[in-house]
């Protein structure tokens, strides 16, 4: 990568750990064999994957049966919400989620309403909280499925998921929590919590892509979308992509070897970022704030500019080699405003000036000052080809 660039679209996708790029290598070059395979080559893959499992059930408080290897987020919540919705649809055809998850949990969602199933979403505050009296008040008798993100991927709200997953528990009713955003960034107790089925992945934590994880708690029952081998405890046919896994399982560790420390620096830079971009006038911040700063992800930033959009922003900052998003890298480049921003209260003009600024460890003070000497330059600049008076907007 070029040394000029200023990449702050972590939220997006991460540079690969040097250390985790060393250990998926060995996968491609020496030790290559299939899990499966009875030779030594396949019996040693089938150890590594073994170590593998540990360590990512280890890293959640889960067993090692119970993670299931996937090619990422994005399969993992499908086959967590069809696989939930095909295999209890007997029981009921009523689903939950809330009015702010990803598309990969939405969408899904949704669709599944040309089947016959009914879906309800739950309300969010101004800072993207769920509203508990609202999720309360939608369980029917027919619900078998409430989906609620762990912590928000545009404007970084981390959800208060031990309280959901009690009520889904004492309702008796299957809970599951994408927590793509918040893995390696939070210590996450799928016993504590409540969760019986989590989503997670390797690419936003500085490991590779194409590998994700869904975490089944045991006794849960779900109706495979893949037909094929038995990997995977059956779960899901295929043959594991072991230098994937083996990248997963590393970035994992490292991760989780220095979270406090990384996360004392990745908020402080996040701080510093904001506190500069907040002397732009008529900006606001969204998401959590003052009192409810620690319920955010600390690599998190989504400011609003006022009065100009937010792709103009993103393609001048590009211009000047820095990197950041207009919303998801799954849905930034459609004409839609954001439905998370819109679900907190902002309108239609105000979410298409808005952008999201994600930071990671590989980051530093001078990147930062930078990135808010140039929104400001910028911002000022497409302010003055616009329409946009000072004088009435003045405070």
């Amino acid at each position: 990568m070029d040394e000029k660039i200023i990449y702050l679209d972590n939220g997006d996708t991460t540079r690969i750990d040097d250390e985790v790029l060393q250990q998926m290598m060995k996968y491609y070059t020496d030790s290559y064999g299939n899990p499966v395979s009875l030779h030594a080559l396949g019996m040693e893959a089938d150890e590594d994957l073994a170590k593998a499992r540990q360590i990512i059930a280890s890293s959640i408080n889960a067993e090692p049966s119970e993670i299931i290897f996937t090619s990422g987020a994005t399969e993992s919540n499908n086959t967590a919400i069809n696989g939930i919705a095909e295999y209890y649809k007997n029981k009921g055809n009523h689903i939950i989620i809330s009015s702010i998850e990803h598309s990969s949990v939405k969408a899904v969602a949704h669709r599944l309403k040309n089947d016959g199933y009914k879906v309800d979403e739950v309300k969010v505050d101004s800072e993207g909280f769920i509203d508990i009296e609202d999720l309360k008040s939608k369980f029917k008798v027919t619900t078998i499925l409430v989906s609620v993100i762990y912590g928000n991927y545009e404007i970084g709200t981390i959800q208060n998921i031990e309280e959901i997953g009690a009520v889904c528990r004492e309702k008796g009713v299957l809970f599951h929590t994408d927590a793509a955003q918040a893995y390696g960034k939070l210590k996450i107790d799928v016993k504590k919590e409540n969760i019986d089925l989590m989503t997670i992945n390797a690419h936003k934590n500085h490991g590779p892509k194409g590998i994700g994880v869904l975490y089944v708690k045991k006794g849960v029952k779900l109706k495979k979308l893949m037909e094929g081998g038995s990997h995977e405890s059956g779960m899901r046919a295929g043959t594991e992509n072991m230098p994937a896994v083996m990248g997963f399982a590393r970035a994992a560790e490292i991760a989780y070897s220095d979270l406090d420390s990384n996360n004392a620096k990745i908020s402080g830079l996040r701080d510093r970022l904001v506190t500069g971009l907040l002397e732009i006038p008529h900006v606001t911040y969204n998401g959590p704030k003052g009192g409810n700063l620690s319920r955010r992800l600390p690599h998190n930033a989504d400011i609003t500019f006022h009065y100009i959009e937010g792709e103009a922003i993103l393609m001048h900052l590009s211009l000047r080699g820095i990197c950041v998003s207009s919303g998801s890298a799954c849905s930034s480049k459609t004409l839609e405003p954001s439905h998370v921003l819109t679900a907190i209260g902002l309108k239609h003009e105000q979410a298409h000036g808005s952008i999201r600024f994600t930071i990671s460890k590989y980051n530093t003070e001078q990147e930062i000052d930078k990135t808010v000497k140039n929104v400001k330059e910028v911002v000022e600049l497409l302010r003055s080809m616009s329409s946009f008076d000072p004088e009435k907007h003045s405070n």
